[in-house]
C-alpha cells in the first residue's frame, strides 16, 4: 500500500512539474487573473443579473443556497481536510521550489490538499447545473469551462498538485450536489422554471 501511495505521490509530483512548465508571457497574465477572486466580481454580477432574471423574487433563496455551498465546499476543503491531511503544496516542498514556475501572486499558504478554488468553483456550478432550467445548457457549459479555468490556474501558477486540483472539484461536486438536492426538496419548486 505504502509503495503505490509513493507511486501515485510521485505521478501526481511528475504531472505538476510537466503541467506548471508550459508558460509564457501570456498566458502568465491570464492564469494570475484567473486565480483571483475579485478579477470575477463582473462575472458573478452577469450570473446574478441571469438568475434575477430567470427566477425574480424565488432568487434570494437560491442566492441562499449558493451561499452554503460555497461556505461547505470552503470549510470542508479549508478548514477540514488542510487542516488534516497537511499536505505541503508544492510551492512549500524544498525539493520542488528550484523547479517551479511561480506568478506574481507568490506561493499560497502551507497547505494544499485540497484546494479550495477547485471545491468552491465545482461547488457553484454543481449546484447551478441542477438548477438550471435545460434551455440554459450554453451557460451551464460557460460555468463548467470557468471552474475548469480556475482549478487549471492553481496548476500552472504552482501551488497545487493535479490531485489537489481534483480533490477539490470532488468536494464542490459533493457539496453542490448536496445542497441542490436538499434545495429542490424543501422548496418543491414549479417546475415550468425548469423548462
Amino acid at each position: 500500500m505504502k509503495a503505490l501511495f509513493e507511486q501515485l505521490q510521485h505521478f501526481d509530483t511528475e504531472l505538476f512539474l510537466l503541467m506548471n512548465e508550459k508558460h509564457n508571457a501570456f498566458f502568465d497574465v491570464i492564469m494570475f487573473w484567473a486565480s483571483d477572486k475579485l478579477f470575477w466580481i463582473p462575472f458573478y454580477a452577469v450570473l446574478l443579473f441571469f438568475l434575477l432574471k430567470i427566477y425574480k423574487k424565488f432568487s434570494v433563496y437560491i442566492l441562499l443556497a449558493i451561499g452554503i455551498t460555497i461556505g461547505l465546499s470552503d470549510q470542508i476543503a479549508s478548514g477540514l481536510i488542510k487542516n488534516s491531511v497537511k499536505r505541503l503544496r508544492p510551492s512549500h516542498e524544498p525539493s520542488l521550489m528550484p523547479l517551479i514556475h511561480l506568478s506574481k501572486a507568490g506561493p499560497g499558504g502551507m497547505y494544499g490538499f485540497v484546494s479550495s478554488h477547485s471545491a468552491n468553483a465545482f461547488g457553484l456550478l454543481t449546484f447551478l447545473f441542477f438548477l438550471l432550467p435545460s434551455k440554459y445548457k450554453w451557460l451551464k457549459i460557460i460555468l463548467f469551462c470557468w471552474a475548469l479555468l480556475v482549478s487549471y490556474s492553481r496548476i500552472y501558477n504552482g501551488v497545487h498538485y493535479p490531485s489537489d486540483v481534483i480533490g477539490g472539484a470532488i468536494v464542490g461536486i459533493l457539496s453542490g450536489g448536496l445542497v441542490g438536492m436538499i434545495f429542490q426538496n424543501i422548496f418543491k419548486y414549479n417546475r415550468s422554471l425548469q423548462q
